[in-house]
């Protein structure tokens, strides 16, 4: 699994920020896929004793939540902490191990925000337009907007709103527990996105790629960092 856009990553922060605006243009509200089978998770672990880093995808059977597939890719971090930029710090080791893949998904989940940011281009938004694919972001905490608790029962939401505009929505995945925030990445419509969150959330607040991927990247981490040390 290749991206179908290609950009340079030795960018400066102002390049980065102008390539944000460029490509959030690019960025699809609406759904715009056919049937979804497979569901990816992603996340990406860094050394706190050096510049290494570890990615990690986990693909899902989108019916049983059953994982069909992990692959990991080490690296090491090309582009510094900057908040809003995120996505051109976790991309390029990503995409590495995206291209392990054997079964391509046809939705990814990011563990982290979508449209909910500054730009409208966080890093599910860029992660889809890069590689074309219907992505979610589903962030464990609040990167900016206001909204209203939602009711205190399993799939209720409220909008999250940043300048008078509904750029994502707090969502309760279990009953009494705290609501996470849902945007759109790319290629999805904010309902659709919130009602598949629900789904991959069975039993815990986290849906299970962003639990799969977690796991794996911990216990990857652990071999990598050591080794590299």
């Amino acid at each position: 699994m290749n991206p179908k856009i290609n950009h340079s990553w030795n960018l400066t922060e102002l390049q980065a920020r102008h390539l944000q605006q460029e490509l959030a243009a690019k960025v699809t509200r609406e759904d715009q896929f056919e049937e979804i089978q497979r569901v990816a998770g992603v996340d990406v672990a860094y050394d706190k004793h050096s510049d290494q880093l570890v990615a990690a995808v986990v693909v899902l059977d989108a019916n049983t939540l059953e994982v069909v597939e992990t692959v990991t890719a080490d690296d090491h971090a090309q582009f510094p902490y900057i908040p809003g930029l995120f996505s051109f710090r976790e991309l390029p080791p990503l995409i590495k191990a995206f291209a392990k893949l054997n079964h391509s998904p046809d939705l990814i989940v990011c563990d982290g925000q979508g449209y909910a940011h500054p730009r409208r281009f966080g890093l599910a938004c860029h992660l889809g337009v890069v590689f074309d694919i219907p992505t979610i972001g589903c962030g464990k905490t609040k990167l900016l907007g206001e909204y209203q608790a939602p009711d205190t029962k399993r799939g209720a939401t409220a909008p999250l709103i940043d300048n008078g505009e509904v750029i994502g929505n707090a969502l309760r995945t279990q009953t009494g527990i705290n609501p996470i925030y849902v945007s759109i990445g790319h290629r999805i419509s904010l309902e659709t996105a919130c009602k598949w969150i629900l789904n991959l959330s069975p039993k815990y607040r986290l849906p299970e790629t962003t639990r799969q991927a977690d796991h794996l990247v911990r216990i990857a981490s652990k071999s990598h960092f050591m080794d590299a040390r």
